[in-house]
């Protein structure tokens, strides 16, 4: 199993210039553990600093090298040409594999502000990839029927190399979509082992029927790895007792070197060739002391 950062992008700072430094920190934290690979999240109009995914990735990589990394964009609240030309400046950017990462998105509040309505989601999401994928491919797209009426356009520079698509569910619909239109899927950080099995079941099974055979199966968790297991209990109990993202805590990956990497292991055994890890603590020394243990957890997994 191969672990990866899902690096935090909102920060509660008084100083907007420290959030993105912890970002970079974590970056480099992250090159060092020799984490396999790297990405930001997308989410918008928030009332607290929240560093939006093209810019700050393009910051970080300068930190990555040669390894995976990649962006969360949430389809339905893009322009399409947009997000082909953002991810192919980014993928030339980019020294190894970028990916990109999507989903259809919610919270009405952030599709307001950015003038999107919130119905048809499935469709302007099915749309935009198509569009996106056509363009990367150097083909000129002329289609002003649709959500997207883009008419006789074409991009450059384009990706050095494809870019994979990593879709985002937990519905079972969704997770059709997923194995239909995916390279692979993203499974959800909320879920607890059990569930997490059940939605796995539904990928496979869709895609048997879309006649698929993914080699990428990836899942995001929060995860806090301590220097003893009675420490990380103890530094996580005010998340947990505060109902952290509304979390089953059973879904939470808390403990020492050992514990992580077992409860990690059990994710591998079901079938799932890649983690992407997402700090639980704000606290940014205990971030970065975990990203420094995930090396060892990498290790025990390896």
């Amino acid at each position: 199993m191969r672990i990866g950062i899902s690096m935090a992008s909102a920060y509660g700072v008084d100083d907007v210039r420290a959030g993105a430094r912890y970002m970079i920190e974590r970056a480099r934290a992250a090159h060092a553990a020799e984490l396999d690979s790297l990405f930001v999240g997308d989410h918008h109009a928030t009332p607290a600093p929240y560093y939006q995914n093209s810019p700050i990735l393009g910051r970080v990589l300068a930190e990555w090298g040669t390894r995976e990394a990649g962006a969360l964009y949430l389809l339905p609240l893009w322009n399409p040409v947009l997000v082909a030309e953002q991810t192919a400046t980014l993928a030339s950017i980019a020294q190894g594999p970028f990916v990109l990462q999507c989903a259809i998105g919610g919270g009405r509040g952030q599709f307001a502000a950015m003038g999107v309505g919130y119905g048809g989601k499935p469709s302007k999401f099915e749309e935009a990839l198509s569009i996106i994928r056509a363009l990367w491919a150097g083909e000129t797209v002329d289609g002003p029927d649709g959500h997207w009426p883009v008419a006789r356009t074409r991009i450059a520079p384009l990706p050095p190399e494809p870019i994979e698509v990593w879709i985002g569910a937990s519905a079972q619909p969704a997770i059709d979509r997923a194995a239909r239109l995916g390279d692979a899927w993203l499974g959800s950080p909320g879920t607890t082992l059990a569930e997490t099995r059940r939605q796995l079941d539904w990928y496979r099974e869709a895609c048997a029927a879309h006649g698929r055979d993914p080699e990428r199966i990836a899942l995001r968790r929060d995860v806090y790895v301590g220097g003893s297991a009675a420490e990380a209990r103890a530094t996580m109990r005010p998340y947990v007792d505060r109902g952290y993202r509304g979390i089953d805590p059973e879904a939470l990956v808390i403990g020492d070197v050992s514990a992580a990497a077992d409860q990690l292991a059990a994710y591998a055994e079901l079938g799932f060739t890649d983690v992407l890890i997402r700090n639980i603590t704000a606290d940014q020394g205990q971030a970065l002391a975990t990203i420094e243990r995930l090396a060892r957890v990498r290790e025990r997994l390896a």
